[in-house]
């Protein structure tokens, strides 16, 4: 099929949940990706962060192959190989002791509200279960999860709200501090906020973080589902900032395009969990969990972190540079491959323009361009991307000086 065929027969029989451009993508190696009727397109989306080796790695596709010719699925009450060989290479390059497996970032994050909650009564007392989480966040889809989203625009009409829930500004130690009562159990939080616009937080922020939750007897949750795992150039991003978490949580790039996600805590923490506690049918089963494997051993060992930070910073100084030409750029910011354009105005026609020229990317919190590319991606494809962004920019450019009778901004 082609790809108004397939468009049409998947508004017919999927779900209206997406705003979906208007094009199926049908195959993959790399950092490019072609849709049904041939066409090729540099990929610095990555499916959304989930396809940090690029399409196709390989590795992955090796150990998909030989796993899925011996085992695909057998349930959690037994021990399963490559998801034990998983859990130790996590725990033996984080902060981690142990490790429990679902199938998304969202159930790892319900997870981790379980989890806190849990232990927090059974080590503080029943009145202990309030989580602070962050405006601007994201943490899932759930009612549980959405809750935490302190984004109202996530949470409309699916009121009543799980109740638990306190929200501060990001960045903001005092407003931080003000939101702390004594019902709070946690602060979970993202270490660099993806959804939300690719928001970083001072240094000195994560320092004072950790310091209330020490001084106020609080678990603190890193939702690492988007910056973990090489996005940043360190393999957890909360590493950049000296600072260690009770609980983390991964997702997206964990097994490479296989559904996965993953439940990081500490010893101490992790015992409130006991058997029939929490579970999930077909989280870390053979097949995803054999691919989680081969990620975590080309992260480790083929040098994709140093790779990230010399191609981020380099991809940075490029959009740095159109923002001097253009205006409309308002700022530029990022860490490793996780990186933003905001703009002066929404940003969904310059990424439909984009997508026409070959090159796909992403808008969120409707005026930030978001850059997501694999991990492997060259210099070379920094050049090539930037050069259509600029071509759809000085467009852009263009119209706004004919619209002002050539005034310009």
């Amino acid at each position: 099929m082609n790809n108004a065929q397939i468009v049409e027969l998947g508004k017919k029989y999927v779900m209206n949940t997406y705003g979906r451009l208007p094009i199926s993508l049908v195959k993959g190696q790399g950092a490019r990706v072609w849709d049904a009727d041939g066409r090729e397109y540099l990929d610095f989306l990555a499916g959304l962060a989930v396809n940090s080796l690029g399409h196709c790695h390989p590795k992955v596709v090796d150990a998909l192959t030989q796993q899925a010719a011996t085992l695909l699925h057998v349930s959690n009450l037994y021990w399963i190989e490559p998801q034990v060989k998983l859990a130790q290479a996590l725990v033996e390059n984080s902060f981690a002791d142990k490790v429990f497996f679902c199938n998304s970032g969202a159930e790892a994050n319900e997870g981790a509200i379980k989890l806190a909650r849990k232990y927090a009564k059974k080590t503080w007392g029943p009145d202990k279960y309030e989580i602070i989480t962050m405006e601007k966040s994201f943490h899932g889809r759930t009612l549980a999860t959405v809750t935490a989203t302190a984004q109202p625009k996530y949470q409309k009409d699916y009121e009543p709200l799980p109740q638990g829930f306190r929200y501060a500004p990001f960045g903001d130690l005092k407003a931080l501090e003000k939101a702390i009562t004594a019902n709070t159990c946690a602060i979970m939080v993202e270490p660099v906020q993806g959804e939300g616009g690719v928001n970083l937080a001072d240094p000195a922020y994560w320092q004072g973080l950790a310091k209330l939750a020490e001084t106020n007897n609080l678990l603190l949750i890193f939702d690492e589902v988007q910056c973990g795992l090489g996005r940043t150039g360190k393999l957890f991003a909360h590493e950049h900032y000296g600072v260690t978490p009770h609980i983390m949580t991964l997702a997206k790039a964990l097994a490479g395009g296989a559904p996965m996600g993953a439940l990081l805590a500490t010893d101490d923490v992790a015992q409130a969990f006991q058997p029939g506690d929490h579970a999930s049918t077909f989280g870390g089963n053979p097949l995803v969990a054999a691919a989680g494997v081969a990620v975590m051993d080309v992260l480790l060992k083929d040098g994709l972190m140093d790779n990230c930070r010399e191609v981020g910073a380099y991809f940075m100084g490029h959009l740095r540079r159109l923002q001097e030409k253009y205006p409309l750029i308002q700022g530029v910011r990022g860490l490793g491959l996780m990186v933003a354009c905001e703009l002066d105005r929404p940003g969904a026609d310059i990424v439909a323009e984009c997508l026409k020229k070959g090159l796909i990317i992403n808008c969120t919190a409707v005026k930030v361009l978001r850059f997501l590319p694999p991990l492997t991606i060259t210099k070379a494809d920094v050049d090539e991307a930037v050069a259509v962004l600029e071509e759809v920019l000085a467009g852009v450019a263009a119209a706004d000086s004919a619209a002002t009778g050539g005034q310009g901004q």
